[in-house]
């Protein structure tokens, strides 16, 4: 008598009783022979049937049927409502009606309605009831699986009596496995976003003891390929917001170090982004600067061989502080010399030349003289028509445009977007990036202008082009590897993880990051040791080559350190952690402080913990990769008869009878309302009936 689970809301159970049509409660106290039929159905999925066959209720596996919920929702509610009040004794009935809640909050508008009728409130009850508890924490799942962030907050609420659950049922591996789906999903909307959480939702949520319930339950052998999924979601979107308890933690910081060294490169990039969160809250922003007044002053002392060897080998005058100091005394003999001419022009092409060398080519300071008064050294007005000398760089982009030719008008932007650059208007610094390529698509410097934006697919796009370019000076192409780096893997981290093998989603992240890797390796390898961003690049090279070489490196990581060579002849790149210690070095001496950046912790958490968290994990993660974790698995997984209601919630079919399978939620950052409905165009609110959006207000 099994109906098919995919196909059951088509094939309607042929049945003569129907609710009868009265406006009384007693109404719904469900005649003596459908309770009858209810309690020797042999499935949840039956028992679904006979309610839908019962109450007259449109098919909503199909659109249309969903559209007539949406028509008739106060009369099908109150059904519904009546039925579950007047019945709450049969558990099986109140089981049935929260399944088929549980399915119509596939569509974003009635979940909507649903919640503020009552819902949650509802499905709790089932939890407590051993015959209905499966159906509770199944309808849980679906609910947070297409819900929206204010629904999962509310069912996160539920933590506390969840990991009750689990740990009266730690034998029942559905328990496990459903609370875990449910608490990934919902726990997610608190702590997997950008915005801070509610602290006192936080409190009740007791992050410590769920990162430590969930961390224990992934070495259980039972542990489902479902169950391990969201469970690795859950702790790498906690990292970011809860960091203080995940860091108090070593257990859960060695497995998501362990998870760089699985097989599943999705599984690799999940637990890295976990990792780079983990420090976002407590580094320190990359404010290294190459002062030339203090180089100058340290230069009075001796250098360590070890530091003058290194920079000799590369050639000292090709060095980044070489280069500084010179375009220093540079810079201050064409002010010095404007001063005199008042020659803006002439000043003009000068600062061009420097900017393009250098990345800190001017200076900050005035014209300066002795106040015979005061004795002391005060601004003074020399007849040019700024005091300041950064100021200068407008006015002699005015005097370059006066003259207009193709030269002076390059030279002419790059003032201009350096100005921008040091008054950190990076709207401005985009906006004339952006019109100077359109007058020359061969200017450099333009490009990386553009890339400095947060935009990281405008940036990889411009920088990318820009390397392109047949005239680039050293400075202007090491400083837009640096930013493809960057921009490559923050990129390929965030698709990767979330994608599937053969999605879109995964070809572009794992292009990304390879792209990444590959410009890492060149900058590294080609950069001057001493420059400022090869700390940062260093830090990248090692962070992408565990997510992309995974397994095939040893434990004590000894191919990231070494030299390796083409031919015998030419350097291809350099030990990484040895360009970071002489960088550390550098810095030392010249009493530069080394900021603990985001890359900087995560790559010393990583390096310091692999070791002791490849040994202490790795039977688990062994086991991990005999799951197929990142395939579409059946939500939640069907593994007795009478949970076979998991895939009657889960199907979904348009009108012309073709099956729709809504994107399994793997990742908790992810919003997965795929099922195929109408949608919002402008923010993807799915429904049957949506013509104007609650969600973003706009009209479809």
């Amino acid at each position: 008598r099994r109906a098919n689970i995919f196909s059951a809301t088509q094939q309607r159970m042929p049945s003569n009783r129907r609710a009868p049509r009265r406006g009384t409660s007693d109404a719904f106290r469900l005649p003596r022979a459908i309770v009858d039929d209810i309690g020797n159905a042999d499935s949840w999925n039956a028992t679904v049937e006979l309610l839908c066959n019962y109450f007259e209720l449109p098919d909503i596996s199909q659109r249309s049927g969903l559209k007539k919920v949406h028509l008739r929702f106060d009369e099908i509610f109150k059904k519904l409502d009546a039925a579950y009040t007047q019945n709450k004794e049969n558990e099986r009935i109140i089981g049935g009606i929260v399944g088929i809640w549980a399915k119509m909050s596939a569509d974003a508008l009635l979940r909507n309605k649903l919640f503020k009728a009552g819902l949650l409130a509802k499905m709790t009850p089932l939890l407590d009831i051993p015959a209905t508890r499966h159906v509770g924490l199944q309808a849980l799942a679906t609910v947070t699986h297409h819900g929206g962030a204010e629904a999962r907050k509310e069912i996160a609420r539920l933590t506390p009596k969840l990991l009750r659950l689990m740990e009266e049922c730690s034998d029942d591996d559905k328990v496990m496995e459903l609370a875990t789906v449910v608490m990934s999903h919902s726990i997610s909307a608190v702590v997997g976003q950008d915005e801070p959480p509610d602290r006192k939702l936080l409190t009740v949520l007791d992050m410590r003891n769920t990162l430590k319930v969930t961390t224990d339950n992934l070495r259980k052998p039972s542990a489902s390929a479902l169950m391990v999924s969201h469970a690795l979601g859950l702790l790498a979107s906690a990292t970011q917001h809860c960091y203080k308890e995940c860091k108090a933690m070593p257990q859960l910081i060695n497995l998501l170090v362990a998870c760089l060294r699985s097989s599943d490169l999705t599984i690799r990039c999940n637990a890295m982004g976990g990792l780079i969160r983990l420090n976002a809250i407590e580094a320190e922003p990359d404010r290294q600067v190459w002062d030339p007044r203090k180089i100058f002053a340290v230069g009075q002392r001796k250098f360590p061989d070890p530091v003058v060897d290194t920079l000799m080998d590369y050639g000292m005058m090709r060095c980044d502080t070489m280069q500084t100091v010179r375009s220093a005394g540079d810079f201050q003999k064409a002010m010095m010399q404007c001063a005199q001419d008042h020659d803006l022009y002439k000043l003009g092409h000068k600062l061009a030349e420097l900017i393009l060398r250098t990345e800190f080519s001017i200076a900050e300071g005035c014209f300066q003289a002795i106040n015979e008064r005061t004795g002391r050294m005060e601004s003074q007005d020399v007849g040019l028509p700024f005091v300041m000398w950064i100021d200068s760089l407008p006015h002699a982009a005015r005097a370059l445009r006066t003259k207009g030719s193709p030269a002076d008008l390059d030279a002419a932007d790059i003032l201009d977007v350096k100005y921008f650059i040091i008054k950190q208007r990076y709207p401005d610094v985009i906006r004339v990036g952006q019109e100077a390529l359109n007058r020359n698509p061969q200017l450099g410097y333009a490009y990386y202008a553009i890339a400095l934006g947060g935009d990281s697919e405008q940036g990889l796009r411009s920088v990318k082009k820009g390397l392109k370019c047949k005239q680039v000076t050293p400075f202007v192409r090491y400083h837009m590897l640096w930013r493809a780096v960057e921009h490559a893997g923050n990129l390929g981290f965030t698709r990767l993880q979330e994608a599937r093998v053969g999605d879109k989603d995964y070809t572009e992240g794992l292009a990304f990051l390879m792209s990444s890797y590959e410009d890492s390796k060149r900058f590294i390898s080609e950069a001057p040791p001493d420059s400022r961003n090869m700390q940062t690049v260093a830090n990248w090279y090692i962070v992408c080559s565990l997510a992309i070489r995974g397994p095939e490196l040893s434990t004590d990581l000894k191919e990231l350190n070494r030299t390796m060579h083409r031919n015998d002849l030419k350097i291809i790149i350099q030990d990484a952690f040895e360009k970071i210690k002489f960088t550390d070095q550098y810095n030392e001496f010249l009493d530069n402080r080394v900021f603990k950046t985001q890359m900087r912790l995560t790559r010393q958490i990583i390096v310091d913990a692999y070791p002791k968290a490849v040994k202490s994990w790795a039977d688990v993660i062994t086991r991990f990769d005999t799951m197929d974790l990142t395939s579409h698995h059946p939500l939640p997984s069907a593994a007795k008869v009478e949970d076979d209601l998991a895939a009657w919630l889960e199907h979904l079919t348009v009108d012309d009878g073709s099956e729709q399978r809504p994107q399994r939620c793997s990742h908790p950052t992810v919003n997965p309302n795929t099922v195929s409905l109408y949608r919002c165009s402008h923010c993807g609110n799915p429904s049957a009936a949506l013509r104007k959006c609650g969600g973003c207000g706009k009209t479809r």
